[in-house]
């Protein structure tokens, strides 16, 4: 019969060992033991080494829903406390509208808004990712061939940016930006679409 070694499936118990041994709960005259039934052999596979990265589906971003409150309790849970939250508030013609922002090591990554619950997420998180695994800086090209009949002009906040519907999405926005010379207000042409990156990916209800 073949032989198995042992050698890495041990490498990697001590290694899990070590790496919580640097915190302990216990007194200095508490003795502790291995127990080899309570190791978690999930640790050997380098998925779980990392959490979770958000997602945007149809439904929201994370565990934000439409039916998320715009409280700072939800909208944190919803977003598993990965990030500093800081709330604002502007106008929006005739309304005010509350939103919060989503800051990770000072920069900002998200922002939620909405009246009462949750309306409009908007990404700009590298680590969040679209259906299919659509990132942030992918190019026009890989997701559209021609802006006719899914694309529009983003509005006045984003300058000249282009507002694309996911494909076959109902509640996914593209953002594409990129270099553009002509006329304020004219969308871009195709070719020079295709030369703009994702920016930004939003969730509207």
């Amino acid at each position: 019969m073949k032989s198995v070694s042992l050698a890495p499936l041990c490498a990697a118990m001590l290694l899990s060992g070590c790496a919580g041994s640097g915190v302990s709960t216990t007194s200095p005259d508490s003795t502790s033991w291995y127990n080899p039934l309570s190791w978690h052999w999930s640790a050997l596979n380098p998925v779980s080494w990392f959490g979770p990265s958000l997602q945007v589906t149809e439904q929201g971003v994370g565990k934000i829903t439409a039916a998320t409150p715009m409280t700072e309790e939800a909208i944190n849970k919803g977003l598993d406390g990965d990030y500093h939250l800081r709330k604002g508030m502007r106008s929006d013609g005739e309304k005010v509208v509350t939103f919060w922002q989503a800051l990770s090591e000072g920069k900002l990554k998200l922002v939620v808004s909405g009246q009462t619950h949750v309306n409009q997420i908007v990404v700009m998180d590298d680590n969040v990712s679209g259906p299919g695994g659509v990132a942030l800086g992918a190019p026009f090209s890989t997701l559209y061939s021609e802006a006719f009949g899914a694309c529009k002009l983003a509005g006045y906040r984003d300058g000249s940016d282009v507002r694309c519907r996911a494909p076959g999405s109902q509640h996914i926005w593209y953002q594409f930006t990129g270099e553009w010379h002509g006329p304020e207000g004219l969308m871009p042409d195709n070719a020079t679409l295709k030369k703009w990156r994702l920016n930004k990916i939003i969730w509207q209800s």
